[in-house]
């Protein structure tokens, strides 16, 4: 039986192998979200250099992306080797420490590449085989390197977030979640429900309460699931965002004037509207007697 007929009618199988390739992608993302703010941050630098100096001499740029220079050690630079580089395997078998200087190595790395495995189960889990499974694979890891750099870096790269904003809106066009005419909708409200809270806000107080990198997430998750999905995103973004950002304001000691990064819970509640939004909408009217 060819491997696609396999994969088709067997449910567990598919989710096993998904997951494990979940584990890989993850390792592949832990570089995504610790080089591509470095890359960004360089590509600016060189960029305010010519422009506030043009004639002058730049200094020479060192190869760094994501593939160069080589995976090594943060404190004694010494390159991981192939077998040091086992998602979650390797982690266990140096018992979390670096091979060559025996620092501890952050238990990040393992954290992203299982949730990673994980929440891939659960897209191969609720999608089964096929196209929709592929393309929220896509969106998921998408959505765990955006999550984890605006953590870091309060940034919503562009070169992820549009990319999948014009992605969402061409497997649309061939109704893979949604209508393309509802999808298109769904990332012109996204967008501009955000900016008129923006701009709402800066008025009132003279503040400016987010970034525009959130403008473009909520419209990238309009463009894959459409306009419906968007009230039940910013719902649960809001009460997420509210609990967690106070209960990490009072663990660091820092005052609610502290800004936090609200990218994070955009995508987490617009990943949960895109699998389970009907299903929590359909409960909700349910218990309230609709």
């Amino acid at each position: 039986m060819p491997l696609i007929d396999y994969l088709a009618n067997n449910v567990h199988s598919f989710i096993f192998l998904t997951s494990l390739l979940g584990l890989i992608v993850g390792s592949f993302l832990n570089v995504v979200i610790h080089r591509l703010p470095i890359m960004i941050e360089r590509d600016w630098l060189r960029q305010s250099r010519e422009m506030l100096d043009p004639d002058g001499e730049q200094p020479p740029d060192t190869t760094f992306n994501l593939i160069l220079p080589h995976s090594h050690c943060p404190h004694c630079s010494t390159e991981i080797k192939a077998w040091q580089n086992l998602p979650v395997i390797s982690f266990a078998l140096l018992r979390g420490r670096c091979g060559h200087c025996r620092e501890r190595i952050s238990f990040r790395y393992p954290a992203v590449e299982l949730l990673t495995a994980a929440l891939s189960a659960v897209v191969a889990w609720q999608f089964g085989f096929g196209w929709e499974a592929g393309a929220m694979l896509v969106l998921t890891w998408a959505l765990i390197s955006l999550s984890l750099i605006d953590a870091d870096t309060q940034l919503l790269p562009d070169v992820i977030v549009l990319p999948l904003l014009w992605l969402g809106l061409i497997v649309n066009s061939f109704g893979l979640f949604t209508d393309l005419n509802t999808a298109l909708w769904g990332a012109v409200a996204g967008y501009l429900s955000l900016w008129l809270v923006f701009w709402a806000f800066k008025l009132i107080t003279g503040k400016e309460g987010m970034g525009y990198g959130d403008f473009k997430l909520l419209a990238m998750l309009g463009a894959w699931g459409g306009w419906q999905v968007l009230p039940l995103t910013i719902l649960l973004s809001s009460l997420v965002g509210a609990i967690l950002g106070i209960i990490i304001l009072k663990t660091r000691g820092q005052s609610n004037a502290t800004p936090l990064p609200f990218g994070p819970y955009l995508a987490i509640a617009g990943w949960i509207a895109l699998i389970w939004g009907d299903t929590i909408t359909g409960k909700y009217l349910q218990i309230a007697g609709f």
